[in-house]
Order: C-alpha cells, then structure tokens, then sequence
C-alpha cells in the first residue's frame, strides 16, 4: 500500500453557518456537495483538499467512534508571510492563541500561528520558511 497524502478529513461541528463563517474568513472556499445517500453535506475547500463539515445532529452513515466539536489540531497552509496573515486575522477579530513561532512541518521548517475556530478546535496556519 502506497500512501500519497490527505485528500480529507472531518470536523463535527456545533453551528454550521457559524463555521462556514470563519473558515470563508480564513479564505475557505464553502462548497455544497450529495453524497449520495445523505443529502446535502458542506465541506471547506482549501486548494485541493478539503475539510467535511458534519453537525452534531448529522445523519451521515460512518462517523467517529465519539465525534466530539472541538477536538481538532491541524494546520493549513499559506503562501502568504506570517505576519500579513496574522494582520489579516486581527483585522477580522480572531484571536491568535500563539505566534508567530516556528515549527517543524512534514516537509521542513514552518512559520506559524495558531486561532480556535468556533467549535475550539485548534488551527495552525503555517508557511514553509522557503515560501
């Protein structure tokens, strides 16, 4: 088996609209999508990944063992310098918990900054030091 990255992964989410606002704040692209067998679902785009949205109330067929709002650590990613980003992030009210500080990331050193989204999760924000 030969591994290759990330296509998505799922955050369960207290307020849908709520966290759609944040995230389209942080340059998410908000898409809708049908899966087929549940209805519509929300997603966030970033480039070509994505993070599934599911409320608390989903009806979505598999979930976590324990899907719980909050429990989230991840970073994205950015191309624009770290401080522009954490600028952009204040002019728009989000708190930075931490940063910049750096990081180690998969593939080098990171520059990064770190909010809470709506629901608690943490959010890194990281440049690649050779950006």
């Amino acid at each position: 088996m030969n591994l290759t990255g990330i296509d998505h992964f799922v955050l369960t989410v207290e307020d849908l609209e709520r966290t759609c606002a944040f995230y389209e704040a942080l340059g998410a692209e908000i898409v809708a999508f049908d899966d087929g067998r549940t209805g519509e679902r929300w997603a966030l785009r970033f480039g070509e990944q994505k993070i599934n949205l599911h409320p608390v109330d989903t009806n979505v067929e598999h979930v976590a063992a324990a899907p719980t709002p909050g429990a989230g650590d991840f970073c994205l990613l950015t191309e624009t310098p770290i401080t522009e980003v954490a600028d952009r992030l204040r002019e728009r009210g989000v708190e930075i918990v931490e940063g910049p500080v750096e990081r180690t990331g998969t593939v080098g050193r990171l520059e990064s900054v770190y909010v809470r989204d709506p629901d608690g999760n943490l959010v890194e924000i990281g440049r690649y030091e050779d950006d």
